[in-house]
Formats: C-alpha cells, structure tokens, sequence
C-alpha cells in the first residue's frame, strides 16, 4: 500500500481533516494502515493455504499476493 493510497482512504473516510500539516498524525495513520493491510494480507494467505490441494500451488499464491513474484 501506497503512502498515496493512505492519505486517499484517510480522505474518503472524512479523517482528513486530521492530517493537516501534522506530520506525526500522518505517520500514525500510515502506520495503522500499514497494519490493517498486513493483518488482512495474512487472513487472505490462510484462507489460500486452507483451500489449496498443493503446497506448491498455494505457495506461490501466496508469494504472489505478498508481492513477492
């Protein structure tokens, strides 16, 4: 995830406001979102190796989601 895709979704959320010039508010939400996409990564890569007959299939799913293809 983007620092620009952050600052879009903390601007969508109405949140936006909060970030003005305060650049720790802005590392704080970047953080958070940083968090909440690895968090939501790791549930996707289980849901992955749930699903997948072959290890080897499922591995390279999940590398790939994991950006590392």
């Amino acid at each position: 995830m983007t620092q620009d895709e952050i600052y879009e979704m903390v601007r969508e959320s109405d949140l936006g406001f909060l970030l003005g010039d305060n650049w720790m508010m802005q590392h704080e939400f970047e953080y958070l979102a940083k968090l909440v996409a690895a968090k939501e990564q790791d549930r996707c890569c289980a849901i992955v190796f749930a699903q997948c007959e072959s290890d080897n299939v499922a591995q390279r799913t999940v590398d790939a989601i994991r950006g590392r293809t």
